[in-house]
């Protein structure tokens, strides 16, 4: 069967690979729709430091089951569109025991440490198949990175009498909007890109606020950074209330100089935000399968397994103008 490989940083292709067979407990899904997402253009550029090469990219995924094992739950069945938790758990680790398995020690996440979905079949266990009934192949693949701004917005205990300040409008970046909106806060969308700006509006954002303009807008009780910058980190502790919450997904590439007697004269919470638990899953599902927003604006082009390599260069060329590249392997 095909699967896209990155070979080495800047080349990606098309190969050859053995169609996964099932053990006892797994199911066997046919790839409808993956999306590259920004770790996968890192892993293309050479940045990501978790990947050894060569690496079948992917973890976010649209598919239809099509083998079912043995000791597999009768809610699954032949034809259901599905999509999948990417990350493992080891269920011994400190996060584990705490029952944060979206934060396990050991994870290897799809596409990353482990070989990922870029591929026309995979076989996972039957615990890591969400199915996604309501919503289209190609909207499911979508759940996983807007599931990770949900997560980060529930770990910064967002409610209905909060500003929330999200910083960078990628596609985490909306999930964080869409949720904080839905939770009934007043959301600050801020980003360098003013179409991404625009997104964010029609996604129910109060506010919108251009990084490399003067700011004049409420501080924010919650800021939530989806950037991984330098600029964008040190926006954050400075523009958060006094004794509200700083919520980071962003990977910055270097260490980050702030100015930490903020954190003690605003009494700051500061906290990390790790990938996404089921119930993010399920939130950002039932979101998908309700909305009027525009979906397809999140989706910057479908491309064939054959494009990969042009896509990602492209997209390396010109990284803000692009939201989601979906790969069709129906």
């Amino acid at each position: 069967m095909k699967a896209i490989e990155i070979k080495e940083p800047g080349k990606a292709q098309v190969v050859e690979v053995e169609k996964p067979k099932i053990k006892n407990g797994e199911v066997l899904v046919k790839l409808e729709y993956v999306g590259f997402c920004g770790s996968d253009l890192n892993t293309y550029r050479g940045g990501n430091a978790m990947v050894k090469y060569p690496r079948i990219p992917g973890h976010e995924i649209g598919a239809t089951i099509v083998e079912i094992s043995d000791d597999v739950p009768a809610k699954f069945s032949i034809g259901q569109t599905v999509t999948i938790n990417p990350y493992t758990n080891c269920g011994h680790c400190d996060s584990c025991k705490r029952g944060r398995v979206n934060a396990c020690e050991n994870n290897e996440t799809l596409g990353v440490q482990r070989n990922g979905a870029m591929q026309e079949f995979i076989s996972v266990p039957w615990q890591k198949i969400i199915p996604c009934d309501k919503i289209s192949a190609r909207n499911a693949a979508l759940i996983e990175p807007m599931s990770v701004g949900f997560h980060a917005v529930d770990r910064g205990r967002v409610t209905d009498t909060d500003v929330v300040m999200v910083i960078g409008c990628g596609m985490v970046g909306l999930g964080a909007v869409v949720r904080a909106v839905l939770r009934g806060a007043t959301v600050i969308a801020a980003d360098l890109d003013e179409e991404k700006l625009a997104l964010a509006k029609q996604l129910g954002a109060t506010f919108t606020y251009n990084t490399s303009s003067e700011w004049n807008l409420p501080a924010p009780d919650v800021v939530i950074e989806a950037v991984g910058a330098t600029p964008t980190y040190q926006l954050a502790i400075n523009k958060v209330a006094f004794t509200g919450r700083v919520v980071c997904i962003g990977y910055a590439k270097n260490d980050v100089p702030l100015t930490t007697s903020l954190f003690v004269k605003k009494e700051l919470d500061i906290m990390g935000s790790r990938n996404a638990n089921p119930s993010d899953f399920e939130a950002v599902i039932n979101y998908l399968s309700k909305t009027n927003a525009p979906i397809d604006s999140f989706i910057s082009k479908i491309i064939e397994p054959s494009d990969a390599d042009k896509a990602l260069n492209d997209w390396n060329l010109a990284p803000s103008k692009i939201f989601r590249i979906l790969v069709k392997w129906n």
